[in-house]
């Protein structure tokens, strides 16, 4: 596998802070932690390239300049055309040359390019839209004439880019008309959100590359490009680190969740919103109808219990039949019968499985509250790490074993989280399920050891802090490795079709 190849230019003036978008700061913000490398790839890691918002634009205009060529067509006449067929050249090329006039028409072309939009004053003219007929107002019409006065178009036009975030689709206001409003017209009526506009253009162009995504991250402008495509989703997690620091799956934008694959987070964050707030609450209170399988809840001291669905009626205490109680309404003298233990057996499996998720789920919740906790203590700690430099005579770079720390602390916690996930969807154990849990437990074990020395008093004695160092140096690159081997072998496993699930 190549090295992961990565670009790192400036973001390009032109657009202003007229476009927001960003949304509110997640609580919990990988970035802080992360450090992109180059190193070479391992088995379970993805060539990709992060491109900064002029990357893009360049991208853009080359394909815009290559169907320019190809075609004999106007700059704004190929952009539309490629962005009403989402940047596909060859399907493109080869309709417009069957019949290019259906293929303009299709994607709402100007059909006669030589006479571009003007601003003109016209005699008489009356616009549609206010029904101003002033004699010096302006007027704008697209090759269809339908025409109107620019304050009705500028108007028209802001309200399609700032209130509805529309680019590529905004179409002629006359009734009924399907020409498309290009760039360069928008440019000539709109000032004030033309920088959106551009903006939006550019996100259109991302949004239409299977290869190609925005980083997630809030209020990060790069976009990552990656050839892992649907089809590969089975086989390998697609993680890649945006130059802002955040990690993310490419192939369903999420934060990082290696070693499970996107299907299964799915699946697992879903039952997870459905099951984890009542789970606990239901094993302890409630049981299962031995008929119908419908939860039951005891709301009073009666041990003759209804099932709403079913009618059956059975006993809170054995599960039998009640039928077979005979008078004995609050005690319970069959609790051996056949009956009763099959059924609770029935109830036991239920209960099994209730408690199989939750072991899962309680040790995946526990690890993404860790990782807010671990991030806490680094933040207080790092604080003091600066008071200890000043103190001391320890250099900047001998008091940033902390914040190496942290970040593969934070890295490892992550990896542990969802190995619980991973592991609940495994089929039966056996050789491989074995070794995945002897791997899990031992990165496990190493991840609260280094938890444990990050939180430990620091102390202000160069002496000391030398030696908190080179422990918590030595660990950190134990978690490392230990981290580097459950994801080198569940990676394997994935391509190799091992892991089998329930």
């Amino acid at each position: 596998m190549d090295d992961t190849l990565m670009t790192e230019s400036e973001d390009d003036e032109m657009i202003d802070s007229n476009y927001d978008s960003s949304s509110d700061e997640a609580d919990l913000n990988e970035a802080d932690f992360k450090i992109v490398t180059k190193e070479k790839p391992k088995q379970y890691q993805v060539d990709f390239k992060v491109h900064s918002i002029q990357d893009i634009l360049n991208f853009q205009q080359q394909e815009i300049s290559h169907v320019e060529g190809v075609l004999g067509a106007q700059k704004e006449s190929a952009a539309t055309l490629l962005r009403h067929f989402k940047w596909n050249k060859e399907k493109l090329i080869e309709k417009y040359f069957a019949d290019s006039e259906s293929t303009m028409r299709e994607a709402g072309v100007f059909l006669n390019p030589e006479q571009r939009p003007k601003l003109l004053k016209i005699n008489g003219f009356c616009c549609d839209i206010c029904c101003d007929d002033d004699e010096d107002l302006e007027s704008l019409a697209l090759s269809c004439q339908h025409r109107f006065c620019i304050n009705c178009y500028q108007q028209y036009l802001e309200l399609k880019i700032k209130d509805e975030g529309e680019s590529r689709n905004i179409q002629c206001p006359g009734r009924q008309c399907s020409l498309k409003v290009d760039e360069k017209t928008v440019e000539l009526v709109v000032t004030k959100n033309f920088a959106r506009y551009v903006k939006l253009l550019l996100r259109t162009y991302v949004d239409d590359k299977s290869t190609i995504k925005w980083c997630p991250s809030p209020n990060c402008e790069y976009a990552v490009e990656c050839s892992v495509t649907k089809k590969y989703l089975q086989e390998i997690v697609p993680t890649v680190t945006c130059l802002c620091g955040y990690s993310w799956c490419f192939g369903c934008s999420l934060s990082d969740h290696q070693p499970s694959i996107c299907e299964l987070v799915k699946i697992w964050l879903k039952k997870c919103e459905d099951d984890s707030e009542t789970a606990n609450w239901m094993n302890a209170n409630t049981k299962e109808c031995v008929k119908c399988n419908s939860v039951i809840e005891k709301n009073g001291g009666c041990n003759h219990m209804t099932c709403r669905k079913c009618k059956h009626e059975f006993c809170w205490i054995c599960s039998g039949p009640w039928s077979d109680h005979g008078s004995q309404w609050y005690t319970c003298n069959r609790f051996d019968e056949k009956a009763g233990i099959e059924a609770r057996d029935a109830q036991a499996k239920s209960r099994a499985a209730l408690e199989r998720y939750l072991h899962y789920f309680n040790r995946y919740a526990n690890h993404l509250q860790s990782q807010k906790l671990d991030k806490e203590t680094y933040e207080k700690i790092e604080k003091k790490m600066e008071q200890v430099q000043i103190n001391t005579k320890l250099s900047w770079i001998e008091v940033q074993f902390i914040k190496q720390a942290a970040t593969v602390l934070f890295d490892a916690r992550g990896t542990l989280r969802w190995t619980y996930a991973f592991a609940y969807y495994l089929s039966k154990p056996n050789n491989q399920t074995e070794l995945f849990e002897d791997n899990q437990r031992d990165l496990e074990m190493a991840v609260e050891q280094l938890s444990e020395l990050l939180e430990s008093p620091l102390a202000t004695e160069e002496d000391k802090i030398r030696t908190l160092r080179d422990n918590m140096v030595n660990k950190l690159v134990y978690v490392s490795q230990r981290r580097e081997i459950i994801l080198e072998d569940t990676s394997k496993g994935l391509l190799e079709g091992r892991w089998k699930y329930k």
